[in-house]
């Protein structure tokens, strides 16, 4: 029987409300066929970023997914199969806040942060994150306010600009967009890949 190692979170239950699955049993899907992506079937991620997209907790499961084994093109970021068995289990809230502070470490270039955010991100101080929380919110509710007041112009602006240049501009957007997701995808899975000990 083919299987293939795959990633999923869990919370304290299945989405369904079942009790969690031992590692090393099989959880066996017995409802109504065909499998239906998002609908029926035992869900699992071949990227543990994309796992964490559908997390309800923040236990990632290592999995063996078979049997019948269900792939489309509108969903890459997911299978769904018959059979999902855990291999390994951990809890990552740690390790999604280093990660988070990482990324936001990357771009915070991008906006004038207040310094007891920038502390915050680089050291993970607890004791910190409330008042850099609030920081960050006073900081994103001035930048709101400047940008409303550009707004008009921007929409005067708008009209004039060149269709081809707006296009050239989107295609550079998602181009940087798409180089910055696969920079935090191999960031996460190296983190992810450490923690459990994988050496893929």
């Amino acid at each position: 029987m083919k299987t293939i190692l795959a990633w999923h979170f869990v919370g304290d239950t299945l989405r369904n409300g079942q009790p969690v699955p031992k590692d090393g049993v099989w959880l066996y899907y017995d409802g109504p066929l065909p499998l239906i992506m998002c609908e029926r079937g035992l869900h699992a991620s071949e990227h543990p970023l994309d796992a964490l997209r559908y997390a309800t907790g923040p236990i990632l499961c290592r999995v063996k997914i078979g049997g019948a084994i269900v792939r489309i093109a509108s969903h890459k970021d997911k299978l769904v199969a018959t059979r999902r068995l855990i291999l390994r289990r951990m809890d990552t809230t740690t390790l999604c806040r280093i990660f988070a502070r990482r990324c936001a470490i990357d771009v915070i270039d991008k906006w004038n942060a207040p310094p007891v955010v920038r502390q915050y991100l680089e050291t993970g101080d607890e004791s910190l994150r409330a008042a850099a929380r609030a920081a960050a919110r006073a900081a994103a509710r001035a930048a709101a306010r400047d940008a409303a007041r550009a707004a008009a112009w921007d929409a005067a602006l708008a009209a004039a600009r060149d269709a081809a240049r707006d296009a050239a501009w989107d295609a550079a957007r998602d181009a940087a967009w798409d180089a910055a997701w696969e920079k935090y995808r191999g960031w996460f899975l190296a983190m992810v890949n450490e923690a459990f000990g994988v050496t893929q």
